[in-house]
């Protein structure tokens, strides 16, 4: 593990302790999250963002498996997530940097959702925007590799989300999130709610069957959708 890793992930653990503890964050199901080889792991992704990283943390420090995520175009132009992005093994999203990171045994964290699904005003919570989000699926039987769903739903209660004509502007026109929300109160001070991430056994893909590839990847995706339904509705 080199230097730049152990560096940023201290910077992580000292930077996400305070949230750990002000969540009260558990997980349930890392029991039988695979130990070795590659695997999938796709997240609902809500406004906060940060579960997923608790996540992340505590996969690394319980299974010492370190997420290598495919991360959007935008955290590459920040100041800040620019500069720690590549040294915590994240990389532009695309589907042969994701090929890339499974023939090389690692565990590939992956929000279907992506962008578009943390936006979801308010009364859209506990949704999950995949039903066009097929790639992850498609990916899996590509290469044989396994699923973990990994849901956490009380993220959504973390931030109230207005549905406005700004947000859905500027995310259909520019791709850049500028969503209306409050959190504590009338601040922006994240709701002390307790966060929970449940994970689904690991969901091994059927095998690769060329004539009927596209139907093997909505029967897929179809199981999959509903499997984190299921997980979404642990809390509703």
């Amino acid at each position: 593990m080199n230097n730049d890793l152990n560096k940023t992930m201290e910077t992580f653990r000292t930077l996400l302790k305070p949230l750990r503890l002000y969540h009260r964050y558990n997980v349930e199901g890392l029991s039988s999250f695979p130990k070795t080889g590659p695997v999938i792991l796709a997240v609902h992704h809500s406004l906060a963002t940060y579960d997923g990283f608790l996540l992340g943390l505590e996969i690394y420090e319980k299974k010492n498996r370190l997420p290598r995520g495919l991360g959007d175009d935008l955290l590459f132009k920040l100041p800040f997530t620019k500069e720690w992005a590549p040294d915590i093994g994240i990389v532009p999203a695309s589907h042969e940097n994701a090929k890339q990171l499974l023939e090389n045994g690692e565990l590939l964290a992956i929000a279907p959702g992506g962008m578009r699904e943390s936006l979801r005003p308010s009364d859209e919570r506990y949704k999950v925007r995949w039903n066009k989000r097929k790639g992850f699926a498609r990916l899996a039987i590509e290469t044989g590799t396994p699923i973990v769903l990994a849901a956490c739903p009380s993220a959504d209660r973390i931030f109230k989300i207005y549905e406005n004509p700004i947000t859905a502007f500027a995310y259909k026109k520019f791709r850049f999130p500028l969503p209306i929300f409050r959190g504590w109160g009338l601040s922006m001070m994240p709701r002390p709610v307790k966060l929970t991430h449940y994970l689904s056994k690991p969901i091994i893909p059927p095998k690769l069957d060329s004539e009927n590839f596209d139907i093997q990847v909505n029967t897929f995706h179809a199981h999959l959708l509903n499997e984190m339904d299921n997980l979404m509705s642990r809390e509703r």
